[in-house]
């Protein structure tokens, strides 16, 4: 009996000798732990510009902040060409472009990067006594010019020839990359549009939707629900019959949500113009280190968030052409 009690003692020595030991060990010898990154970078950014590009820009400057708290960021939408002048007089940072850059804003130092893809859609009001029709229907690209270019459709039943009602032309009172994008189109400029001019994109959806006979055109934020993907209320696309063959095909049939009318537009069913490239404006090459990090940012990481917010996302090959513009 004492041989096993002193074996079991002498078991026990060890067993608590080695706990010490490891104890001892563990605590002379802590593993060591990653040292916290640093985050130098600060400093505010300022954007302006066109409301096609508004809302996935706030997004962008939302998460990239998560990632870098000191960097601050000013925003506001404007219109493109507000966004233009606003980047080239050096009042903003960056501009958010929606249309071509001309020559002579080129001249002053215009330095454009890609970062999206969206598209301008024709629009008219739900509840038009047309609208059965003109879905069924679609509108061709001359006869869209008739109405919005040279004026010679007035009335919705020369394009559903159904309901004889007036048309109300609703266009962009802003200089705005919807307007000329859309006026693109046609082979026009924005100046060259009819209607009644509206100030934002915000505005002009809303003009339509308050107007049973009228037509418009606007970016897809401002028609898509992003929550059910679906055109909100009170207000459509006007589909385009792009094959001019009187009717709506169903391969042309792709307005019922937004990810469908996306895919339409990536894989070029959807015309282009008014497809577009959207785009981040600088006065000459980006320099500043936050400007060039947020820019990397958004051509990687941040184009997760592209298809979710109702945009189109650039090529691989594209996006890689836009990145070597900050490198």
């Amino acid at each position: 009996m004492k041989k096993f009690i002193q074996k079991n003692k002498l078991s026990l020595v060890i067993l608590t000798t080695v706990g010490i030991a490891i104890t001892a060990s563990s605590f002379i010898n802590p593993k060591p732990k990653p040292a916290p990154v640093a985050d130098d970078l600060e400093g505010t950014i300022s954007i302006s510009g066109a409301f096609a590009l508004y809302p996935i820009t706030v997004k962008w400057a939302s998460e990239f902040k998560k990632l870098h708290p000191k960097v601050t960021f000013n925003i506001s939408a404007g219109g493109a060409g507000k966004g233009i002048t606003d980047a080239l007089s050096s009042l903003v940072d960056i501009g958010l472009a929606s249309r071509d850059i001309d020559p002579s804003e080129v001249k002053k130092g215009a330095y454009t990067i890609y970062v999206t893809k969206d598209a301008v859609v024709p629009t008219f009001n739900t509840n038009n006594p047309d609208a059965a029709a003109l879905l069924a229907k679609g509108v061709k690209r001359d006869q869209f010019l008739s109405v919005f270019v040279t004026g010679g459709t007035t009335n919705w039943k020369q394009l559903a020839g159904k309901v004889s009602v007036p048309i109300h032309i609703y266009t962009r009172s802003d200089a705005a990359g919807a307007g000329e994008t859309w006026a693109k189109y046609f082979g026009k400029k924005q100046e060259d549009l009819l209607g009644i001019g509206v100030y934002g994109d915000p505005g002009l959806a809303q003009a339509v939707k308050k107007d049973v006979t009228g037509i418009g055109y606007n970016n897809l934020a401002y028609l898509y629900d992003l929550k059910t993907r679906k055109q909100i209320p009170g207000i459509s696309v006007l589909p385009i019959d792009v094959n001019g063959n009187g009717k709506i095909d169903p391969d042309e049939n792709f307005y019922g949500t937004i990810d469908q009318l996306t895919e339409a537009i990536a894989t070029g069913k959807y015309p282009s113009p008014p497809a577009r490239n959207l785009g981040f404006l600088f006065k000459g090459k980006p320099k500043k280190k936050e400007l060039i990090e947020f820019v990397k940012y958004v051509l990687t990481t941040g184009q997760k968030f592209v298809d979710e917010n109702g945009y189109i996302a650039l090529s691989n090959t594209k996006l890689q052409e836009e990145l070597k513009k900050v490198n």
